[in-house]
């Protein structure tokens, strides 16, 4: 063994060897690296209890660093692991009518193989969490390596119904990759989206069948609004569950953002359409054509028990200069659907009418193509160049925003530069000039941005005028603000607030805020960000309504939305909303804040009454219910004490009323709070009131308990009784909480 504990942590070795130092004076013996050490290379001395390292099996991946509490390990030399296996992509010198997939995946089972074998396996997986889905990745590659097509479908088809779609589009190095623990060592990740692509590539993606809950949603019908991603997942999982299932999709085809927004050289339209095959296959009504407005929803809901919105953001930001009303000013949906059109069907000529193009000239002697100028530069904007260029126009995209910020994966950024598409950054369209009433020219004016975050400032001086013959505007997108309405606090921000939970900490992904595999992006608060809006998706907005995807959170990924709208189900089929019906209540959450203990008790008695409901109770202090919590009751009950003194006023404690500032909108939630007091509640109930009712709560019972400690009892059960009364229907008893 070459294990080197020492008090100082000097390294024995050069750079070109492993060497693993352990402080000992810094080491608490709490195990934490030995049990995330993918390698065994770490025990423990139990003499001294500390941990003990052994080099030679060290593959230096630096979880042991990562993961330590207490900063006891450093880890010196190079990775051990084989370099990653790279396919070469094509690159057409003229890619004029040419829409063939650009992204080649692993060809032989040897290439897959090879990469599988470079995953560690880890204990404690931070790829798993960099991915929006959450999929179990070292299980379906552990599969691989077993040459097990099926068992690896068997692991993606419990987080993932786009295994195939998300291998293709996602940005892996900002999500699973740059997560992957080699990547966080600053060091070349597992190449998942590739892996998971072979499998989706060389074993059929099954359909939606019953799983172990099959009989969970049976007899209940959903209404889903929107067919893209968001409403794929959903409508996979309520179908799956036993659910009936109709979907409503405002254009002719379905699909949404993997339909008609993402070129056929990325998603190939056999793999884009293949969701919708299966779904419909399995029984999901769906009804194209179809455009549900704010004034819909009422109907929707008397004629279905519960409603999920998927509806996206369809409508693009709008180009605020003069000129923007010009003829041949088109916004990105329209050009992508127009051109998808004319590549599968080879009438590139057509769509240059369509749009009022001149066709290919020669001027000095070189073909001379039509000018199409890209406003914005991120994921969409290439997408709409490079569709450009195949059908056979010039393409050049400007944004007002640094390089270094850009929105646009960095790989597609150098693909279309490589095809040929002109890109640049730190200018931005100040004004377009026409002729006869059609735009001619575009004004750029300079730009400068200092920080990522920093709104970029436009420069003075003359602007460069710029011959265009179409303008295509690539801003953005935002929700429909007539639908928006009917979702109060939409769109939801993908941030994590507080301190994060201590298992991602201890999980090592935000130990490396920025891998440069990643492109600086800080792939551990992304994730915590995302974890926001996955929560938010399990919560109803309204009674018996859902909302997911960009509809609740925002322009958002393919992989992202779909697992918001699988987790909108789950929470509707946990819920089994019925129309017409209230339910009693079957999952109960006693929730509250205490000093001296009173509090704490009377939340027990609470408790311990409403169990002889039949439903599941229970109760915990404030500080630990989480938003996972939140999701899954049909009441909540919330406690406090008071503080204060009656002159200057009494209210709840302070610990309460930030508790309570911080909650989601949990709209049509059943509440009940209770104080309990010294002298006199005060105002404490009807401030708490407010708050539960501002964040779209039902109070339904209150109470305040005074400070007698021998009257508490009596007052809990008191409390107890009316709750009872208010939420359950007439004559509860043992297993009215069942539906």
């Amino acid at each position: 063994m070459t294990q080197t504990v020492t008090d100082a942590g000097q390294a024995a070795a050069g750079d070109d060897q492993m060497h693993v130092t352990v402080l000992t004076d810094r080491c608490a013996g709490c195990q934490e690296c030995i049990v995330r050490c993918p390698a065994g290379a770490l025990s423990m001395d139990s003499a001294r209890w500390v941990a003990v390292a052994d080099d030679a099996l060290c593959v230096g991946c630096r979880q042991c660093e990562r993961t330590c509490p207490f900063s006891a390990i450093t880890v010196r030399g190079p990775l051990a692991v084989p370099a990653r296996v790279e396919v070469a992509r094509p690159r057409p010198d003229r890619p004029e009518g040419d829409n063939g997939e650009v992204r080649p995946g692993f060809g032989s089972w040897d290439e897959a193989l090879a990469e599988a074998s470079r995953c560690l396996d880890c204990p404690d997986p931070t790829c798993v969490r960099g991915c929006p889905a959450h999929n179990d990745i070292p299980a379906f590659i552990r599969a691989i390596r077993e040459r097990d097509l099926a068992a690896a479908h068997d692991v993606l088809r419990l987080t993932s119904v786009l295994p195939d779609v998300c291998s293709r589009v996602c940005d892996q190095a900002a999500q699973c990759e740059g997560a992957c623990t080699w990547s966080l060592a600053g060091g070349t990740p597992v190449a998942i989206g590739k892996l998971e692509r072979f499998v989706a590539d060389n074993a059929p993606v099954p359909p939606p069948a019953p799983g172990p809950g099959a009989r969970a949603g049976s007899g209940l019908t959903v209404a889903v609004v929107g067919s893209g991603p968001a409403g794929i997942g959903a409508a996979w999982h309520l179908r799956e569950a036993g659910a009936a299932v109709t979907v409503y999709e405002r254009d002719p085809e379905p699909g949404g953002l993997i339909g008609w927004g993402i070129p056929d050289f990325t998603l190939p339209p056999e793999v884009a359409s293949r969701p919708w095959r299966q779904l419909t296959a399995a029984g999901v009504r769906l009804r194209c054509g179809v455009e549900v407005g704010p004034d819909d929803l009422d109907g929707l809901l008397a004629e279905h028990d519960a409603v999920i919105l998927a509806h996206g953001a369809p409508v693009p930001l709008r180009l605020p200069v003069s000129g923007a009303d010009l003829e041949g000013v088109v916004d990105a949906t329209s050009f992508l659907k127009a051109g998808k059109t004319a590549l599968e069907n080879g009438s590139l000529a057509g769509f240059r009418q369509s749009y009022g193009l001149p066709g290919p000239a020669r001027r000095g002697g070189e073909r001379a193509r039509p000018m199409v100028l890209v406003l914005g530069a991120g994921n969409t904007a290439m997408d709409v160049a490079r569709t450009a260029l195949r059908l056979g126009l010039r393409a050049t995209c400007v944004d007002w925003v640094d390089e270094r910020f850009a929105l646009a994966r960095p790989d597609e950024i150098a693909e279309a530069r490589g095809e040929g598409v002109e890109i640049r950054f730190l200018r931005t369209v100040t004004g377009l000039q026409g002729e006869g009433g059609r735009v001619r020219r575009a004004a750029l004016a300079a730009t400068r941005q200092r920080r990522a975050g920093r709104r970029p400032r436009v420069l003075h001086g003359a602007p460069e005028l710029l011959d265009v013959d179409l303008v295509v505007v690539a801003m953005g997108y935002r929700a429909d603000p007539a639908l928006a309405g009917r979702l109060p606090g939409t769109p939801v921000a993908r941030q994590a607030r507080g301190l994060p939970d201590r298992r991602w900490a201890g999980s090592g992904i935000l130990a490396n805020p920025a891998p440069s595999y990643a492109h600086g992006k800080p792939v551990g608060r992304l994730a915590l960000g995302r974890e926001a809006g996955l929560a938010a998706s399990a919560l109803p907005f309204q009674e018996r309504v859902w909302a997911a995807g960009d509809a609740l959170v925002g322009p958002s990924t393919v992989v992202e939305a779909m697992a918001q709208g699988r987790r909108a189900a789950a929470s509707v089929i946990a819920a089994g909303p019925r129309r017409g019906a209230r339910r009693a209540p079957r999952h109960v959450l006693v929730a509250y804040e205490s000093r001296g203990g009173r509090t704490a008790r009377a939340a027990g008695l609470i408790a311990r009454d409403l169990r002889g409901t039949g439903a599941v109770v229970r109760a915990m202090p404030l500080a630990q219910v989480t938003p996972a919590e939140l999701a899954d009751i049909d009441l909540l009950v919330a406690g406090t004490w008071v503080e204060g003194f009656v002159i200057a006023g009494v209210r709840a404690a302070r610990a309460t009323r930030s508790w309570l500032a911080g909650l989601p909108r949990l709209a049509g939630l059943r509440v009940a709070p209770f104080c309990t007091f010294a002298v006199s509640p005060g105002q404490a109930l009807a401030s708490m009131r407010r708050e539960l009712e501002g964040h779209g709560m039902v109070v339904v019972a209150e109470g305040a308990f005074g400070p007698r400690a021998r009257h508490i009892e009596v007052q809990a059960a008191g409390f107890a009784a009316g709750l009872r009364a208010a939420a359950w229907p007439a004559g509860p008893r043992a297993g009215a909480g069942a539906p």
